[in-house]
This record gives structure tokens, C-alpha cells and sequence, in this order.
């Protein structure tokens, strides 16, 4: 009874650490006042301004772009990698699977910082270097989400159908694609996430009078954050949260609908 009191009160207190920064920022996008220490009384007005802000609005505009750009093009890379990683020898695997988590496991400023140095080698840094560069690091994200779900599907069920007439294609979506789809669809919003919240390496890669919401918070950061930027947070927070609800109770959804028939 004691043991399971006080792990109670240890994932209370792991919460409340992960969590009271968010209910905070939730808080003060409707604060009526600038303060950080004083409730001027509830508001939506920061959200208005939010929304007639052009350079906000640009800068959200930027991320979502290259957000969803980069994790579309990722999830196809990573997934065509994934393929061809799993048609490797068990060797060959190891060795690619090594050099998959060598990005991950490197810090953020060493890859934007060679990436700003490839890339001005060879061209102008701007919106597509930035688009490049986080087509790159989310690549290993996908790689890592697929190939699970490969090592669980049956080959010999994808090599009958084609001993049965079936085109390599045909036999892929068919077969292959429903038993890795939940690998790529959670590689892609892996993808999305990291590439939303990303800094160094767009900070890096980045050029001249484009920014992103991380860049432009860092450039703010001297002079103050402004409010709007907390309702833009909020506003990110709840799509997530939103998101994370849907793909976790729509497996559920889907079981309870096979039982009934």
C-alpha cells in the first residue's frame, strides 16, 4: 500500500514537471496583461492580434511548409529505405542500421553546421537548403519506424502472390503496405514533429529574411517574447493533443467495429 502511494506521488510529480510549463503558457495566452506575474483578467485578444500579424503569419506559413514538404518527402525516402534495408543480408543490415542512428544520436548544431557548410560549397542558402536539410535528418525516423513493421510481415505471403500471377506492385500494396502502413504513417508524424520543432539546423540553413517560428522566437527572445506567440504555441499544443487523441483511439475504434461483425 505504501509502495504504491509513493509511486503515485512520484508520476504526480513527474506530470506536474512535464505539464505545469504547458497549463502556464496555456494561462497567460488569455492574460489581458503583458505581465508573466499578474492576471489582468481573461482575453482572446492575443489571439486576434495573433491571426493580424503578417510576419507570424509568415513565419507559421514557412513551418507548416517545410514541415509537411519535408516529412512527405522524407516518408517516401525512408520507406523506399526501409525496403531495400530489409532485402539486405544480415550483415549488410547492421551495418545500415548503425549508420541510420548515427544522425540521430549526433547533436543538432554538428549537423546544421556541416550542412551550412556543404551548402554553401556548392550553392545560396534559402528556403531550399532548409527543405533539404530536414529532409536529411528526418530520413532516420522514418527508417527506424518501418523496418519493425517489415520484420513482422511475412515474406512468403508477398512471394506466393507472386507465384500466383501477381504484379511486384500489386502484390506490395496489397500485401505488404496494409502490415508496414502503421510504421510509415507513425514515421511520417515523427518526421512532421521533429521537423516542426527543429532549430539548429534550420537556424543553419537558413537564408536571408526567412524564418521559421523557432528562429523568429530566438530572434525575439532579446527584446521579449510578444503574447501572440504564446496563443500560437497554445494553438500548436491543442492540434497535437488533438492528433495524439484520434491515433490513439482510433485502433480501438476500428477493433470494437471488427468484433460486432
Amino acid at each position: 500500500m505504501v509502495k504504491k502511494s509513493v509511486e503515485r506521488i512520484y508520476l504526480s510529480i513527474i506530470f506536474l514537471f512535464l505539464y505545469l510549463p504547458i497549463v502556464v503558457l496555456i494561462v497567460l495566452s488569455f492574460n489581458n496583461s503583458k505581465s508573466k506575474v499578474q492576471w489582468g483578467g481573461f482575453t482572446f485578444n492575443w489571439y486576434i492580434k495573433l491571426f493580424s500579424s503578417k510576419s507570424i503569419m509568415e513565419a507559421f506559413g514557412t513551418t507548416i511548409f517545410i514541415s509537411l514538404a519535408s516529412a512527405l518527402i522524407a516518408t517516401l525516402l525512408g520507406t523506399l529505405a526501409a525496403l531495400g534495408i530489409d532485402a539486405m543480408k544480415k550483415r549488410n543490415q547492421t551495418i545500415m542500421i548503425g549508420a541510420t542512428n548515427i544522425p540521430l544520436l549526433n547533436a543538432d548544431i554538428v549537423t546544421g553546421i556541416s550542412m551550412m557548410l556543404l551548402f554553401v560549397r556548392f550553392t545560396r542558402l534559402g528556403l531550399s537548403t532548409v527543405l533539404i536539410a530536414h529532409i536529411t535528418f528526418n530520413i532516420p525516423y522514418v527508417i527506424l519506424n518501418v523496418l519493425p513493421k517489415l520484420k513482422q510481415s511475412s515474406r512468403t505471403t508477398y512471394e506466393a502472390a507472386l507465384d500466383l500471377g501477381a504484379t511486384p506492385f500489386y502484390a506490395f500494396f496489397k500485401i505488404i503496405w496494409p502490415q508496414i502502413r502503421p510504421g510509415v504513417f507513425s514515421g511520417f508524424l515523427m518526421a512532421m514533429t521533429m521537423s516542426l520543432d527543429d532549430f539548429s539546423v534550420t537556424y543553419f540553413t537558413k537564408g536571408a529574411g526567412i524564418h521559421t517560428l523557432s528562429t523568429m522566437i530566438y530572434t525575439e527572445m532579446r527584446k521579449g517574447i510578444r503574447p501572440e506567440m504564446y496563443a500560437l504555441s497554445t494553438i500548436l499544443f491543442l492540434i497535437a493533443l488533438l492528433l495524439l487523441l484520434f491515433m490513439n483511439f482510433r485502433p480501438s475504434v476500428h477493433k470494437e467495429k471488427g468484433d460486432a461483425l
